[in-house]
């Protein structure tokens, strides 16, 4: 029997299995990144506990964070453009060892006869050298769909993993606060800060030594020439979803503040970060179930659709007198944040200038703990000096920039050049 070259090239394509991320990444690394980013969402609430129960100022506990997200603010961009030029390993290695030393000194300070200024400044250097682990994990995985996916899979798989990426985020965001409570409540308000120390050491370092930071840095020297204009970083496809992530931070903050501020009233504020993890029951659940929304519901609808839950949610806020009118709020508000965050970070990947992914990931990540710094900051001064009541009108404040952000996201989609969303 005669065999043609149209029949080979069939068997071959039988005999070839389909690309899996899964498999392609490494089965070891989705835990690994997992994990790595835990201080990462540790760090503020940690820093936060620590110097209200060190100093027994909420205020300067605010501060605190709020210093936290500006060395973020100001660094964590300029770490993420050095990722795409110099590789992630290098940057990686050097930020999550540089940021474990410096938890560990605010751990020890926050109860030394030093000035609060001491304590604002390590909290600067400890935002600055933040690893930023969740961005560079998705510029990882948005490099091997590039590589390993057909064009026309890739849209659909590139979906799926910002999905898996936000409800991982969800996870460490909302889960977070509850381990920082729980060590807190059972230890000392140190542990928390000593705990995300030791585990940057470990898992970030396993994440910057994991063979998919080797592939990145290969296809980064590969496409450095091509590298687009930082100009391009200014266009609404990108700034959008970089103002939603603000918002989304600032709610981050706003919440776990005022609520503390709530918890405080009743005498119980080391409790805070275990009601606030109701938020993530069902933030968690929709970030992984977006995967399953049908193509004609776009992604510019989807973003006004979970940030009007999310408004919605929070209008209630101010008129709760009880923990568990409190704790069905934070449920309701939950099914909008998470897939409002995989909206932003879809968009964001799609609309990401030639080789600067890991740039563009990161001033979403940076913009998020900016905003979670910055509402901190302002919603305690809020809540010492008028009360948890006044404080939770700040969380239905953030959501309006979110709501906000969609509006101005929706509005550019249908601007000519732009691809539809």
């Amino acid at each position: 029997m005669h065999t043609t070259a149209v029949d080979t090239d069939t068997a071959a394509r039988r005999t070839t299995p389909r690309p899996s991320l899964i498999r392609e990444a490494g089965y070891g690394y989705f835990p690994i990144a997992l994990i790595a980013r835990l201080p990462f969402a540790m760090m503020v609430v940690g820093i936060l506990t620590l110097v209200v129960s060190a100093r027994g100022s909420l205020a300067l506990g605010g501060a605190t964070s709020a210093m936290t997200g500006l060395g973020t603010a100001l660094i964590g961009p300029l770490l993420g453009a050095a990722a795409d030029r110099l590789g992630q390993r290098r940057v990686l290695l050097f930020a999550g060892t540089i940021n474990s030393l410096l938890l560990v000194a605010m751990a020890w300070l926050a109860f030394a006869a030093v000035p609060d200024a001491a304590l604002l400044a390590v909290a600067f250097f400890i935002g600055a050298s933040m690893p930023q682990v969740a961005p560079l994990s998705r510029t990882r995985l948005v490099g091997i769909i590039g590589r390993t996916y057909p064009e026309d899979r890739q849209t659909r798989v590139v979906n799926g993993a910002m999905a898996y990426e936000s409800a991982a985020d969800e996870i460490v965001f909302v889960f977070g606060p509850v381990i920082v409570g729980l060590l807190a409540t059972t230890m000392s308000p140190a542990a928390p800060v000593i705990g995300a120390a030791v585990l940057a050491l470990v898992f970030v370092t396993a994440f910057a030594l994991h063979p998919t930071a080797s592939a990145a840095a290969a296809s980064d020297r590969s496409t450095r020439p091509d590298q687009a204009p930082a100009r391009q970083l200014l266009r609404s496809g990108v700034l959008a979803p970089t103002l939603g992530a603000l918002g989304m931070g600032l709610f981050f903050g706003a919440m776990l503040t005022s609520l503390t501020a709530f918890m405080a009233e009743r005498g119980v504020p080391e409790q805070a970060g275990l009601v606030y993890g109701a938020m993530g029951i069902g933030s968690a659940a929709l970030a992984l179930g977006v995967a399953l929304f049908p193509a004609r519901f776009s992604l510019a609808a989807r973003w006004l659709t979970f940030a009007a839950i999310l408004t919605a949610g929070a209008v209630a806020l101010p008129f709760v007198d009880s923990v568990g009118a409190i704790a069905v709020c934070l449920l309701v508000i939950g099914v909008g944040i998470g897939p409002t965050l995989v909206t932003q970070y879809s968009l964001a990947a799609g609309f990401s200038p030639h080789g600067r992914s890991a740039t563009v990931m990161t001033m979403l990540g940076s913009a998020v703990v900016v905003g979670q710094s910055g509402a901190s900051a302002l919603t305690g001064i809020v809540g010492e000096t008028a009360g948890a009541g006044a404080a939770l009108v700040a969380p239905l404040l953030a959501a309006a920039v979110v709501l906000a952000a969609g509006i101005w996201n929706a509005i550019a989609s249908r601007t000519p050049g732009r691809a539809p969303v």
